[in-house]
């Protein structure tokens, strides 16, 4: 039995020889290599070996520690104890063509057949049996394997046949499986296959190469052997060491001459640049009705879908809908039902012809024939779900709705009124000459002063304590003391409208000819001389500096006077048309100026041009500044109303056609969110206008009322309106010489 046993061992190692001398012999036949080559084989030898002890992958790559059984480990070992015998092998084992010595120091004789065995089996030995040779035996294509979930079968093979599931082993049973086979690290799940792929030897060491960031083949050489393709043994002259010279880093005289000679070229129009022919399209619109014109229109045709599955004669039964879903088909709208339903058929010759082919043939008939077809499409929609949601407006109360008080009196037409700071009184000024002061509550006249001409505007001071009326009359314009307030109040009044001596000039000899402040006994106040026809007149928040209105003034259109010093200055702006009204902004140092096309407003502090509102309107008529200011309303003459928000655009946030004649006045309510404007038709607008405070959120506007009851004189209807600084009511004056207060 022992002798038996060492035969069987002297034949074993006589085997590994004879494969290990052919391995030499093939190793000897190889080219020479270089030494970063053979450095690179020593190194991924050493770290296979390594590696394959410690275990099948990198762990500091992968994160997995595979050292984890013992029977690994046996196993491992046994591996390491069949490698230091063939080591020890390779010490005894000379290399000759002929001869070899065994681990028990006979000698042998090694024939070439046999050589040519050993070199077949290394060939059977290294042969590779990775998976990606062999065609995949599931036929299904890109098909969903969702779709094959609750199936027994995953696909069809080759044949057609179906590819049954196999038997889901247990976990536990699976664990255990895979704790006591040590090759189990190698084993990977093809879910497309359903079976278990075993990767070689060579795939792992791909592996492991490209985890560490090589190449995945070994013979693949990173670093070839530098070749140099210049040489300069066999040049005549050798490369100068000479340094460059100068000329080649001095811009070129010539050159300067020649690109000056060019731009001189193009300016003149000698020369011109891209200039293509142009190159006429070939396609042109065959049913218009215009030979001759130039327009051409081409619109490519859509690309149909390439056929699928379901396009098949014969598809999977996946792909055929069931009864319940065709029926729901036959219940969809035509436009929404699939234009395909797949069927099956046994062969291609059961296949019927296309339903539809007679359909459209004869339709492409009757287009060619010039007889359109026209579908029109009804759409059942309520004209009511058009209208834009507006919130009730009982919810936005309140807010003036009838007229309660009206104040008669004038003989012409009450072309403006003002309301004082508090709200008791209201002033208007009339075309017949006459300035009156109403209470409001009772409609009784306080005081009337009679003029020489018609008046264009009256304007109260807006602080509590000066009771004064601004007045214009043609070029005159007369500050009167109302004779309201207590004592202390009048005598600051007397006092701002005291002047020595008649005519007493403006400080600067400029100004002297253009404005003229004088004492006027017969009325009781001052009045300012202009040199042209003044139209308006505004007062600051504060109540010492006024403006004045000339539209005819040209460059000294607008003047800027001062109470308490007497003193008139122009406004530092070029004037871009002709003005048409001005107001002071409520709580900055800003000016606004419109014209008729535009609104410029300025910085008086820095004296710079801040922003420019576009209208667009054919010709403004008034403005009114929002109690916030950053929002402007701005009223035309061809009735339309423009909303301007300063923080969003230069272009009207919205713009409303509500009047169909000239819009006359626009006026802005102090502390209710409401505006209104008054036109020549003869009634006022009331709206609702919220504005908040988050700059996100866009101003609300709805219009709440149209308030009638003025009539038409001489064209004209409803010339000025005005808010009650407290209450929500709403002053209009009309042509007809009545004043009307309408109440919530």
């Amino acid at each position: 039995m022992a002798k038996d046993t060492s035969n069987q061992k002297n034949s074993k190692k006589s085997k590994k020889l004879q494969s290990k001398g052919a391995k030499e012999q093939v190793k000897y036949t190889k080219p020479e290599e270089s030494p970063n080559r053979l450095q690179e084989e020593e190194e991924e030898k050493a770290e296979s070996t390594s590696s394959e002890e410690l275990s099948p992958f990198d762990s500091e790559v992968e994160g997995e520690d595979f050292s984890d059984s013992d029977d690994d480990k046996s196993s491992l070992s046994g591996s390491e104890s069949e490698s230091s015998e063939l080591a020890e092998d390779e010490d005894v084992f000379v290399s000759s063509d002929e001869d070899y010595v065994s681990g028990d120091g006979t000698s042998g004789h090694v024939q070439n057949d046999d050589h040519g065995e050993s070199d077949d089996s290394r060939q059977v030995e290294e042969s590779d049996s990775s998976e990606d040779e062999v065609a995949p035996r599931n036929t299904v294509g890109d098909v969903p394997l969702e779709w094959y979930k609750d199936e027994e079968h995953i696909g069809y093979d080759i044949s057609g046949k179906k590819i049954k599931k196999k038997e889901r082993e247990d976990k536990l049973d699976s664990f255990l499986a895979s704790v006591d086979d040590p090759e189990n690290w190698r084993k990977v799940y093809d879910e497309y296959n359903d079976e278990i792929v075993e990767l070689t030897k060579e795939e792992t060491k791909m592996i492991r190469r490209m985890l560490k960031g090589k190449a995945p083949h070994a013979d693949f050489d990173p670093y070839p052997t530098a070749v140099d393709w210049v040489t300069v043994d066999d040049f005549e002259h050798p490369f100068p060491d000479a340094p460059e010279p100068k000329r080649r880093f001095i811009p070129s005289k010539w050159e300067h001459k020649l690109v000056v000679r060019l731009v001189r070229g193009i300016r003149a129009g000698l020369i011109k640049l891209d200039e293509k022919p142009k190159e006429e399209k070939q396609v042109y619109l065959m049913w218009g009705e215009d030979s001759n014109s130039t327009e051409r229109h081409h619109v490519p045709a859509p690309k149909p879908k390439l056929p699928g599955h379901e396009e098949s004669y014969n598809p999977s039964l996946e792909y055929i809908p069931t009864e319940e879903e065709i029926k729901s088909y036959e219940l969809m709208y035509e436009e929404d039902r699939p234009k395909f339903i797949p069927k099956r058929f046994t062969s291609l010759r059961s296949v019927p012809a296309y339903e539809k082919a007679v359909r459209e043939n004869f339709d492409r008939c009757l287009d060619l024939y010039l007889c359109p077809r026209v579908r029109k499409k009804r759409i059942n929609i309520d004209p009511e779900s058009l209208k834009p949601k507006l919130p009730n407006r009982k919810d936005l109360r309140p807010y003036p709705t009838t007229c309660y008080i009206e104040y008669r009196g004038h003989n012409g037409s009450v072309v403006s009124i003002s309301t004082n700071p508090t709200g008791e009184w209201i002033a208007s000024g009339s075309a017949d000459g006459t300035v009156r002061i109403w209470e409001v509550e009772t409609g009784r006249c306080l005081r009337t002063w009679e003029l020489e001409e018609a008046v264009q505007h009256v304007a109260w001071n807006p602080a509590p304590e000066l009771p004064i009326l601004a007045v214009t009359v043609a070029q005159d314009v007369f500050l009167l003391n109302i004779g309201l307030g207590n004592e202390e109040e009048q005598k600051r009044v007397e006092e701002l409208l005291h002047i020595d001596f008649p005519g007493a000039p403006d400080d600067s000899d400029s100004f002297a000819t253009i404005v003229k402040w004088s004492k006027n006994d017969k009325l009781g106040g001052v009045r300012l001389t202009h040199f042209k026809t003044v139209s308006t007149v505004e007062w600051h928040r504060k109540g010492d500096y006024f403006s004045t209105l000339m539209p005819a003034g040209e460059s000294r259109a607008i003047l800027v006077h001062q109470l308490s010093k007497r003193q008139t200055q122009r406004m530092p702006f070029k004037l871009h048309g002709l003005p048409v009204s001005t107001a002071f902004h409520p709580t900055r140092s800003i000016f606004f100026i419109s014209t008729k096309k535009n609104v410029r407003v300025y910085d008086l502090l820095k004296q710079r041009l801040v922003k420019k509102l576009e209208t667009g309107v054919r010709e403004v008529s008034s403005i009114a500044i929002h109690p916030g200011g950053d929002n402007i309303i701005v009223g035309s003459k061809d009735g339309k109303l423009c909303w301007f928000d300063m923080d969003l655009s230069s272009q009207p946030y919205r713009v409303l056609n509500c009047h169909h004649k000239d819009i006359t006045k626009v006026a802005f309510h102090r502390s209710y969110p409401l505006f209104a404007t008054s036109s020549d038709d003869c009634t006022a607008y009331v709206f609702h206008g919220m504005v908040y405070s988050d700059l996100n959120q866009d101003p609300f506007i709805v219009p709440l009322e149209i308030l009638r009851g003025h009539s038409t004189t001489n064209g004209r209807g409803v010339l000025d309106c005005k808010f009650h600084p407290k209450q929500p009511w709403l002053f209009t004056a009309g042509s007809d010489s009545v004043i009307k207060l309408y109440c919530h």
